[in-house]
């Protein structure tokens, strides 16, 4: 795939957004993130305790990933939220999608805007075709986001009975 070759960081932007690689004066944001309660309820992961930690993250996220982008205002690049692909397959042309959003920026359309831009970028630059995203039973607002992407609900995770499957293939 076309980005597995490059160096460069792939930064894209909307109307409202420039999805951006992560860095280091993004800290304190990062950590808000990997350390709300309410954000990481839904998540399976150790929560920051130090800046120290959200720092160690985004040094490994920049050293590993080409595709982890900082959700930031274009105005004053203000990290606002993340959103990454994963599990990147060349061969099936599939990925998994993941995001989260500082709280105080849900519910104003900045994540549907994000990720119909990282979808975007998925298909027609990368050349996926299908793109599968996890979310938890009770988090109505990633449900609805996904739903409203198109993505259709495939059901519960075989291996967690607390995931739901949702799917969004691409129409070749």
């Amino acid at each position: 795939m076309a980005f597995k070759n490059s160096k460069t960081f792939p930064t894209v932007s909307t109307d409202r957004l420039t999805l951006r690689q992560v860095s280091d004066s993004d800290v304190q944001e990062i950590f808000l993130l990997r350390s709300d309660r309410s954000i990481n309820k839904y998540l399976d992961r150790p929560p920051s305790k130090t800046l120290d930690d959200a720092l160690r993250f985004i040094e490994q996220i920049k050293n590993n990933s080409l595709s982890y982008w900082a959700i930031a205002q274009k105005e004053d690049q203000k990290l606002l939220g993340t959103i990454c692909l994963f599990d990147i397959s060349d061969d099936l042309k599939k990925c998994e999608i993941g995001y989260e959003l500082l709280t105080e920026y849900q519910g104003k359309g900045i994540m549907r805007e994000a990720a119909k831009k990282i979808i975007e970028y998925a298909t027609q630059t990368l050349g996926i075709n299908t793109i599968d995203a996890y979310t938890h039973k009770d988090n109505q607002r990633s449900t609805k986001l996904l739903e409203e992407l198109n993505f259709k609900n495939i059901g519960f995770d075989e291996t967690n009975s607390d995931l739901m499957l949702f799917r969004l293939k691409k129409h070749i």
